[in-house]
């Protein structure tokens, strides 16, 4: 039950920004409430598979899949461009956290002088922002290259 509330939760805490992000790239408004489901669906699908023990690049690789294919799908159905659904769909996932620790530890650098501890938790943060940044433009690509191509691969 516990896991029923915090995944609840996470979905409508993440809706929040798909929805802002939509309104400030001017989104029509019968399609912002499938920009909020985007977002919840993959920050929720992402939680979840993270409580399962994957680890969170993998995660946001598979929740980036399914937010671009939601995006696809809701693009054909709404005559839609699929951006309108998946950009700021995906903006919930954007690694904020990790990318401020970064540059918290490279400022405090610039005060104190390079530490080993600093530059490895700069490293560490910057890393993993990388690779899930990485992890959102290829899932964010991979649905519309590899399954709903307009031509046949060969």
């Amino acid at each position: 039950m516990n896991l029923l509330l915090a995944l609840l939760e996470d979905m409508a805490l993440a809706s929040v920004p798909a929805v802002g992000f939509a309104m400030v790239f001017t989104v029509p408004r019968r399609v912002l409430v499938f920009c909020a489901l985007g977002g919840a669906i993959g920050h929720g699908l992402r939680f979840l598979l993270m409580k399962a023990g994957v680890p969170v690049e993998w995660g946001t690789l598979a929740a980036a899949v399914t937010v671009s294919t939601f995006g696809i799908l809701m693009a054909r159905k709404l005559r839609a461009h699929p951006k309108v659904f998946t950009v700021a769909s995906m903006i919930p996932m954007i690694p904020g956290v990790p990318l401020f620790t970064a540059l918290l530890a490279l400022q405090e650098m610039n005060h104190q002088g390079v530490t080993p501890e600093l530059l490895a938790v700069a490293l560490n943060n910057a890393v993993r922002a990388s690779f899930i940044i990485g992890a959102i433009a290829l899932g964010l690509a991979m649905p519309g290259l590899l399954v709903f191509r307009r031509k046949p691969i060969v």
